[in-house]
């Protein structure tokens, strides 16, 4: 019988998970000896919290199937899986919808100042003095990635009544005809935006794509919105753009370096800053979507068949004028 393991489930998933696979090893949260907890399983399942490198690998001579419950797989060696004959799987679309839905809470809950206005009622202040808000329409939403998550995003703003510019590889036909989208250069976007929201993955070549020189870019008081992973953006430069004023307000699900709170001390802290712990994907429905499309590549796999969602080059394919297919 296949040795099953699942890392870091919440205590109101075990349920799902132990209905699926009743002699499943289940584990919450993190655990303190990683290699102890996983050097006999044949399948893993897995989140964001381990980091299944080269020398981790290099310690799991069992480890036949990784499934990690997440779109991105920057905390997997693929290259070092590969060599050793390990099957890996992601969930590539659990919840966009949710996440797209999450840039908009963050959005609305700082442009019509929604905690500070619940904090003024329940001092016994029922008074919108020092409460006035942006509203959305009108303004025009930078958003750097449509893919998935992004393209979502770009219906939610349409339906706010707003100017859209994108940036990506590949142009999205359905989202310029449909939803008036723009492509542009990426200088473009961040010359005239006024809100900018990061939708791209975590690569060598994404790494602090917004740092000062982007900032210098921007137009002043622009908003920026980062739901995606947190070494997109330079933290350093960052917060030197909030205190200047040239950042009216960053709004992050995600931080470099996420468990460093010290380092991020002043930025957390900034009063035109809000952080959310990495909560965009965090709800009911997404959450469902996650477990299910993971026990369906481990199902597939114990079949002997070739799971639907194993890691494989990017499958997007572009015509000769960049135009998604």
């Amino acid at each position: 019988m296949t040795s099953t393991l699942f890392l870091q489930v919440d205590t109101e998933d075990r349920v799902q998970v132990a209905k699926h696979f009743p002699d499943a090893v289940i584990v919450e949260g993190v655990p303190a000896d990683v290699v102890a907890v996983c050097a006999g399983a044949e399948v893993i399942s897995t989140f964001l919290g381990v980091k299944f490198d080269a020398a981790l690998l290099a310690k799991l001579p069992k480890l036949r199937l990784l499934c990690t419950r997440s779109v991105g797989c920057d905390h997997i060696d693929i290259f070092a899986c590969k060599s050793r004959g390990i099957t890996v799987c992601t969930v590539p679309d659990y919840g966009s919808h949710v996440i797209a839905e999450h840039v908009f809470a963050l959005l609305l809950s700082k442009l019509r100042h929604i905690p500070e206005a619940d904090r003024k009622v329940e001092s016994g202040e029922f008074d919108y003095h020092g409460l006035r808000g942006i509203s959305l329409r009108g303004k025009t939403i930078g958003i750097v990635g449509t893919g998935k998550i992004g393209r979502r995003a770009a219906q939610i703003a349409r339906g706010f009544g707003m100017n859209i510019l994108a940036v990506d590889r590949c142009r999205t036909v359905e989202l310029e005809q449909d939803f008036g989208v723009r492509y542009v250069e990426m200088q473009e976007l961040l010359q005239t935006s006024d809100i900018i929201t990061l939708h791209v993955p975590s690569l060598k070549e994404t790494h602090h794509m917004i740092d000062a020189k982007a900032f210098s870019a921007m137009k002043d008081g622009v908003v920026l919105v980062n739901t995606a992973r947190g070494d997109l953006i330079d933290s350093g430069a960052l917060l030197k753009a909030l205190q200047s004023g040239k950042v009216r307000y960053a709004l992050l699900d995600v931080l470099e370096h996420e468990r460093n709170f010290a380092e991020h001390k002043d930025l957390i802290g900034h009063p035109n800053v809000v952080v959310t712990p990495h909560i965009a994907f965090y709800a009911e429905e997404s959450m469902t979507n996650m477990y299910e499309d993971c026990f369906h590549s481990i199902d597939q796999w114990q079949r002997g068949e070739t799971p639907e969602h194993v890691v494989k080059p990017p499958t997007v394919v572009c015509d000769l004028k960049g135009v998604r297919k």
